[in-house]
């Protein structure tokens, strides 16, 4: 890739990038082989909402083409580069995104994991509808219940659920959600099952919403537990990176 010099990760920076992604994507490959599952069916996000634009490009280089940020600002900056340079990235946006800042994310038209509102659906269709374009997108899930958490409490899925499916511009395939933080006593196990339960509730539901085939669900430290559920997005930038991680 062509770009800054500020923007190039340097020998050392690349060299363990690498190093760390391959033993991820390993790591990955093992885990959907005991889950029995095919590798080909999951795609790992590279997160790199607390790294910057160099290591951003390492693990670009290193081999991962899924990038997901959660802060918009960091996430227009990183696109535009990506997007000079015509390089083809697929972007994730994973966090809490305000309807205001929807029009901007969605002229790099990422795929929207934490769609948690029937209004915040409403303004990517509009945004979407505008440019002329479709937006893949996921209903996250609250499965902690947690009010310090964003996602759409699992009693207000089924109504939420079929508003959003009608909208133009907007194609829902599937949920996406978080386990409890292990404080809670919760297991992954459970939540992640109950997240299949209820995408296939409304796969049931709504039949001619495509079957819903996708589950954005795990990161570094449960996604073998998730490949296990069904996942098909696996999230991971602590494993990578280092310790902090959406």
């Amino acid at each position: 890739m062509n770009t800054q010099n500020s923007h190039k990760p340097t020998t050392e920076e690349q060299s363990l990038c690498t190093e760390n992604w391959k033993r991820v994507h390993g790591r990955v490959a093992e885990a959907c082989t005991k889950a029995g599952r095919e590798l080909a069916s999951v795609r790992v996000v590279g997160v790199t909402k607390y790294v910057d634009m160099a290591r951003t490009m390492a693990l670009y280089n290193a081999g991962c083409h899924d990038l997901g940020e959660s802060r918009p600002q960091a996430f227009w900056e990183k696109a535009a580069l990506f997007a000079d340079n015509d390089v083809g990235v697929r972007w994730h946006m994973i966090g809490h995104l305000q309807r205001n800042k929807v029009a901007k994310t969605t002229l790099y038209n990422p795929v929207f994991h934490t769609i948690d509102s029937v209004r915040l659906a409403e303004a990517i269709s509009r945004s979407a509808t505008e440019l002329s374009m479709v937006c893949v997108g996921l209903i996250e899930v609250n499965l902690s219940e947690d009010v310090q958490r964003s996602g759409l409490l699992p009693d207000r899925l089924l109504d939420s659920a079929s508003q959003i499916l009608e909208l133009p511009g907007v194609s829902i395939r599937g949920l996406m959600g978080m386990a409890s933080h292990p404080e809670v006593g919760r297991e992954p196990r459970q939540e992640f099952a109950y997240l299949r339960e209820l995408r296939d509730g409304l796969t049931e539901r709504f039949p001619d919403a495509g079957g819903l085939p996708e589950l954005s669900m795990g990161m570094s430290s449960d996604y073998p537990i998730a490949l296990k559920l069904g996942t098909n997005w696996v999230r991971i930038g602590s494993n990578i990176f280092g310790s902090r991680e959406v």
